[in-house]
């Protein structure tokens, strides 16, 4: 990590100037958790990281410079959901599992990263073309290996052929986003998180097989 991390200035930060940088981001994650977006100031992250202003400006041009940086670290990480799909089958119980483990990885994801990603969301729906490229890296990787599966069972002869493989991938991958961002909101309705996630898994696995899941 020593010699990649520059301050706005570009002078490359040292080991200190590395832990002082991290400490003001995770100060501002966990201020994101608990404060709105826009209510969040430059001298609030610095005193609450023990630090001041001045500093909070040698490694950021402001707090969207740093929720920036906070969302790119949380897209990569996000690029990781499609670990879940790697080698996996969507032929009889090991689909079901696969859907399964695909709608766990979403929600989780979502949970963990819940107050960041509702910037991300407010940004890129104000039209702010870095939070929605940002968005779309995490939903993108997902989309194209459901893109993929569906493809590769198409050749197989067990999905329609006139199914669009990027249509339906893209459809499930923007469901699972909306459904994992409203997780609370399940709960005003009456659903459990439990009968959430194998209703969810079920839609999955019909739109990528076309078929009812071998339990």
């Amino acid at each position: 990590m020593t010699g990649q991390v520059r301050t706005v200035d570009g002078r490359v930060a040292g080991r200190r100037g590395q832990a002082t940088r991290q400490k003001l981001l995770d100060c501002l994650s966990e201020m994101l958790s608990s404060s709105p977006y826009r209510d969040v100031k430059v001298i609030d992250v610095a005193r609450k990281a023990g630090t001041s202003p001045a500093t909070f400006y040698q490694y950021f041009p402001d707090v969207e410079g740093a929720v920036l940086e906070i969302a790119e670290q949380m897209a990569a990480e996000g690029a990781g959901l499609t670990e879940v799909l790697t080698g996996r089958s969507w032929v009889g119980k090991a689909g079901w599992q696969a859907a399964q483990d695909l709608v766990d990885g979403f929600l989780d994801f979502w949970r963990r990263n819940e107050a960041i990603l509702r910037v991300v969301d407010l940004g890129a729906a104000e039209g702010d073309k870095r939070f929605y490229k940002i968005r779309m890296k995490i939903l993108n990787s997902v989309t194209n290996s459901l893109t993929d599966t569906v493809k590769e069972l198409q050749a197989k002869g067990k999905v329609d052929k006139e199914v669009s493989a990027a249509a339906m991938s893209g459809s499930l991958v923007a469901m699972l986003a909306a459904v994992a961002s409203h997780q609370k909101g399940f709960q005003t309705w009456g659903v459990k998180q439990a009968e959430l996630k194998p209703n969810l898994a079920l839609l999955v696995h019909l739109g990528i097989t076309g078929r009812k899941p071998t339990k």
